[in-house]
């Protein structure tokens, strides 16, 4: 069972137990690949850490900021240990803002640090820790590690331009549908919540596993 989440923001409490409710839905095969993920962190785990995951996908705008945020968000509520996540891009552009809008819906608070066209963000899960700070970046590009990490690919054209990941010590491919090809659709906002809820609930699925497990 995940740990008392009082200190989650209340909205964000509120969309993790949503999610929680839903995991008992996602299919045999999907579980099959996130337990590929779940099966790395757990020696790291017991090992004692730490545990670096950088999610990557080709602009690292959408769906790696997501899996980063969720995936810190499900280590905290499960108690798992040393776990530090990240994001990168095989390029740098910019962290769209409906993808930031859907997290905002989901309960993160998220509040611009710096403008400009790749504009830095603080985020927060919990309004009395320190801010996740977010940006586009390359993947090994700092304050990302440069080895020592579970590269997670969210993107099928990330996978398949990036093989071999440097300084990655395992790669695991976990990709999700791109929401952008919904941009200025009416149902646009829709559809960037069903990603975020898919990957809430998925990250919340292998962090489960994971405390399960150790």
């Amino acid at each position: 069972m995940p740990s008392e989440n009082e200190t989650l923001v209340p909205e964000l409490a509120a969309s993790v137990g949503d999610r929680l409710g839903e995991i008992q839905g996602i299919s045999a095969e999907r579980r099959s690949i996130l337990d590929d993920l779940a099966d790395v962190i757990v020696p790291r785990v017991r090992g004692g850490g730490p545990v670096r995951l950088t999610f990557i996908c080709t602009h690292n705008s959408r769906r790696s900021h997501m899996s980063q945020l969720w995936a810190q968000v499900a280590a905290s509520i499960f108690s798992v240990p040393g776990v530090e996540t990240f994001s990168g891009g095989t390029e740098a552009t910019a962290f769209n803002p409906r993808a930031a809008a859907a997290l905002r819906r989901a309960g993160f608070i998220i509040e611009p640090f710096t403008d400009g066209k790749n504009p830095v963000y603080d985020v927060r899960f919990s309004p009395s820790m320190e801010p996740i700070q977010v940006f586009s970046k390359i993947y090994d590009a700092a304050p990302n590690p440069g080895g020592g990490y579970i590269a997670i690919m969210t993107c099928l054209s990330a996978d398949s331009a990036c093989p071999v990941v440097d300084g990655a010590d395992e790669r695991i491919a976990i990709p999700y549908d791109d929401p952008n090809a919904f941009d200025g659709a009416e149902d646009e906002a829709e559809i960037y919540d069903e990603r975020c809820r898919e990957i809430a609930r998925e990250m919340l699925y292998v962090f489960s596993e994971v405390a399960r497990r150790t």
